[in-house]
């Protein structure tokens, strides 16, 4: 299995395949909200449909890990005291305001601006590690990543759009997720990277759930056969892309791969311009994704013969 996931070209597509996995969730998910018939204001249903997909994805996970490596299911109190904080923050909090910030951006500026998790991982990284310094050319992918994400906001008639509970809410999500992207780096010793993936994912989603269930109305979400299909397809991308991801990450230089999540911005623009009606790609959104794209590869991109690995991201 090592052998597999070491050679260049299996790496290359693999890493790519799950870079547009997890693009193709932006416009599954705008769909779903159409398709269920969630009111976009409606944040306790957009909670509970998140807890249910994620409780899904993180048992699909935890299935799979006690089936092929049930040694490294089990954690020691300390560290599941950490999988729970992790969980509040990385699923709970950054997913709530994913999901009710993706309901009042398009699905093309919700990829662009996900992406921002990215660069601000890269500033936090300066403050905390020694070792991972801004320099020019991490200095120049910042620069770039966030230009991009302005332009993609930048409206036709050369206004700046913003709202808080729309893209405020994703930059939120993405402040989040870089946070808990250091605390993983710092206190995750000596877990599995499936188990801190399976854990968090179940006790954010539980949370999720305790927290929406009582509250949900009772006519807020009418599941359809396309809306579980949908569902179902959102819990599993997630589930295989970590998977599949993680898989990578334990045979090969993060530096190698990480910088292959170019692609989500880019395929996330692209299926939601192709799939979601009235989306279509204009000069602003595709100098954004040109932006975008040349700043995540910049900052994790090392051109010497030997590259040396770089931070764990995870989507």
């Amino acid at each position: 299995m090592n052998r597999l996931f070491k050679k260049k070209w299996l790496v290359v597509c693999i890493a790519l395949f799950c870079s547009v996995l997890w693009g193709s969730a932006f416009p599954v998910l705008k769909l779903s909200y159409e398709e269920i018939q969630m009111a976009p204001d409606d944040t306790i249903a957009k909670l509970v449909f998140a807890g249910m997909r994620f409780l899904l994805a993180g048992l699909i996970i935890l299935i799979g890990l006690f089936i092929f490596n049930r040694r490294h299911l089990f954690v020691t109190k300390r560290q599941f005291l950490f999988l729970i904080i992790l969980g509040i923050i990385q699923t709970g909090l950054q997913y709530y305001f994913f999901y009710n910030g993706l309901a009042k951006v398009s699905g093309m500026q919700g990829a662009i601006l996900s992406s921002s998790g990215i660069f601000i991982t890269v500033l936090l990284a300066h403050f905390f590690y020694s070792n991972d310094r801004l320099n020019a050319k991490k200095a120049f992918g910042l620069a770039a990543g966030f230009i991009g994400i302005i332009v993609a906001n930048w409206g036709q008639e050369l206004q700046l759009s913003f709202q808080l509970t729309g893209e405020g809410y994703m930059i939120l999500a993405a402040l989040t997720s870089a946070i808990a992207t250091i605390m993983a780096k710092e206190l995750a010793v000596g877990i599995h990277p499936f188990a801190i993936t399976g854990w968090q994912l179940t006790i954010g989603a539980g949370l999720m759930l305790v927290i929406g269930l009582p509250q949900l109305n009772e006519n807020a979400m009418t599941f359809t056969p396309l809306g579980w299909g949908l569902f179902i397809y959102s819990a599993l991308l997630s589930a295989a892309a970590f998977g599949l991801w993680y898989s990578l990450l334990k045979f090969n230089k993060a530096g190698e791969i990480t910088m292959y999540k170019f692609i989500t911005p880019v395929s996330g623009a692209v299926l939601s311009a192709m799939f979601i009606p009235g989306e279509k790609l204009n000069l602003f959104i595709l100098s954004a994704l040109v932006l975008v794209a040349l700043g995540i590869i910049a900052v994790n991109y090392n051109g010497r013969v030997k590259r040396g690995a770089v931070r764990k991201e995870s989507g």
